[in-house]
């Protein structure tokens, strides 16, 4: 098993390893690799929503208002 962490090649930000497969042989095999980034300031961010997310204040910045 992988047990490095893998960051997102856009922004360097860890992102969490997901489990795909692939058939070997007659045989599926599972294969661990990075999943999508999550980070709304990166390019390559799989979030569709980050987009409408950044012009809102964050959550911790509503809570100190």
């Amino acid at each position: 098993m992988d047990s490095e962490e893998h960051a997102c090649p856009a922004c360097g930000q860890p992102v969490e390893t997901v489990v795909k497969r692939h058939k070997t042989l007659g045989a599926w095999v599972p294969v661990w690799g990075p999943g999508p980034c999550h980070n709304p300031d990166c390019t390559a961010c799989a979030d569709p929503t980050a987009e409408q997310r950044q012009g809102e204040p964050h959550a911790a910045d509503a809570k100190k208002s």
